[in-house]
C-alpha cells in the first residue's frame, strides 16, 4: 500500500503539502495541488484514517445534529451534507436529539472535538450557551437552516429567508382568489416557524386581508398535528377555502383531514406547505409548496465549517471572530395539484 511519503516524493513536495491538499487546508498553488492529485491517482493512495486521527488528535468526521430523524426533511438534509462532506474527505456522524436538549448536550460533550472536528446544528433545541462552550473547547459550530437572516444568532450560520417563503405561499393563495384562509403553524407561534407565519401575514396584508386569530392553529410539526389542526379549523369555520401550513408535514395532514371531511382538493380546499420534502411530491394530489434549497444549504454549511477548520486547525481563538452569516438563494414556489382557484362561494 503506497504511503504519504511516496506520494510526496512522486509529486516533488513535502508530506505536509500532500496532507494539506487532501484535507483542503492551507494555501497550495493550483499547479502543485494538481501534481499531488495526479500522484495520488497514479499510486492509488488512500489515507489511513485511524492513523491520521491519532497523529493529528482529531478525527476526519463532522457531527450533524438534528431534532428528529423521524421528520423526512432531516434524512434528506443529512444526505446532502454527506455528499458535500465526502468531497472534503470527511465522514458524517448523525446525532438525533429526539427534541431533547439533554440528549443534545450529551452529544456535544461526548463527540464535539473528539469523534468529530466540528458540528453542524439544525433545529435541535440546543441552548446557544452550550454551543458557545463547544466552540470554546476547540470544535467550530455552524447553525444550519437559521430562519431569520436579518437577525444573526451570534454563531456562524447558514440562513434561509423563511419569511419570504411564507410570503410566497400566502401570495399564491391570494392570487387564486382565496379570502378565507386558515393557517397551521408547526411550532409555537413565537417559535422556529414564526418567520414563516409572519411572511404569510405580510402577503395577506398586502392584499388588504386580515389574518384573524380564529383561523390560526398551532400544532406539532407532524402529519398527525396538521390533521388535527385542519379538522378543527374546517369544522369551526366551514367557509375556509384554503389552508397555509408552515411546513410540509402539517400540510400533508391537512390533505388527509380534507379527505375525511369530504372536501375535495383543490376544488373545495387548497393547501400549501413549505420545504418540498419527498412525500410532498409523492402525495395525491401532489402538494403545492415553497421549496427551500436544501442541497445548497448543505453545501454552504459544510463549506463554512471546512473554512473555519482550515483557517485555524486547532480552532484557537476562532470562536471569537465575527460570526459569518451565509444566506441560501431565495426559496421558490412550486405549484402542484393541491391548490386551485377559489370556489365560487367566495
Amino acid at each position: 500500500m503506497p504511503t504519504l511519503s511516496e506520494v510526496a516524493q512522486l509529486a516533488g513536495v513535502t508530506a505536509a503539502t500532500v496532507s494539506n491538499v487532501l484535507r483542503h487546508r492551507g494555501r497550495v498553488g493550483a499547479e502543485t495541488r494538481q501534481r499531488v492529485l495526479d500522484a495520488v491517482k497514479t499510486l492509488g493512495y488512500r489515507p489511513h484514517l485511524a492513523a491520521r486521527a491519532l497523529a493529528e488528535g482529531r478525527a476526519p468526521t463532522i457531527a450533524l445534529m438534528v431534532s428528529s430523524i423521524d421528520n423526512p426533511f432531516y434524512p434528506e438534509f443529512a444526505l446532502a451534507v454527506e455528499r458535500a462532506a465526502r468531497e472534503s474527505g470527511h465522514f458524517v456522524i448523525v446525532c438525533n436529539t429526539n427534541e431533547d436538549p439533554a440528549t443534545g448536550r450529551a452529544y456535544l460533550d461526548q463527540i464535539a472535538g473528539t469523534l468529530s472536528e466540528g458540528v453542524l446544528v439544525t433545529n435541535a433545541n440546543l441552548d446557544f450557551a452550550d454551543l458557545h462552550k463547544t466552540e470554546a473547547r476547540g470544535a467550530p459550530v455552524v447553525l444550519c437552516m437559521w430562519e431569520r437572516p436579518q437577525e444573526p444568532p451570534g454563531l456562524h450560520c447558514v440562513a434561509v429567508d423563511f419569511r419570504r417563503a411564507g410570503e410566497l405561499a400566502g401570495a399564491h393563495l391570494v392570487e387564486l382568489g382565496h379570502r378565507r384562509i386558515g393557517a397551521i403553524v408547526g411550532s409555537k407561534v413565537s417559535g422556529i416557524h414564526a418567520a414563516r407565519y409572519a411572511g404569510f401575514v405580510d402577503a395577506l396584508h398586502a392584499a388588504g386581508l386580515d389574518a384573524p386569530a380564529a383561523r390560526l392553529r398551532q400544532a406539532p410539526d407532524s402529519v398527525q398535528g396538521g390533521y388535527a389542526a385542519a379538522r378543527e379549523l374546517l369544522e369551526a369555520d366551514p367557509g375556509i377555502t384554503a389552508i397555509f401550513a408552515s411546513n410540509d408535514l402539517p400540510a400533508l395532514g391537512a390533505l388527509h383531514a380534507a379527505a375525511d371531511l369530504g372536501r375535495e382538493v383543490p376544488r373545495d380546499l387548497s393547501v400549501t406547505g413549505i420545504t418540498d420534502i419527498k412525500p410532498a411530491r409523492e402525495a395525491r394530489p401532489a402538494l403545492t409548496t415553497v421549496a427551500v434549497r436544501t442541497a445548497e444549504a448543505a453545501e454552504l454549511a459544510v463549506g463554512l465549517l471546512r473554512d473555519l477548520l482550515a483557517a485555524a486547525p486547532d480552532y484557537e481563538g476562532a470562536a471569537r471572530t465575527a460570526p459569518r452569516v451565509l444566506v441560501v438563494p431565495e426559496p421558490r414556489l412550486v405549484v402542484r395539484g393541491s391548490t386551485g382557484v377559489a370556489p365560487m362561494r367566495e
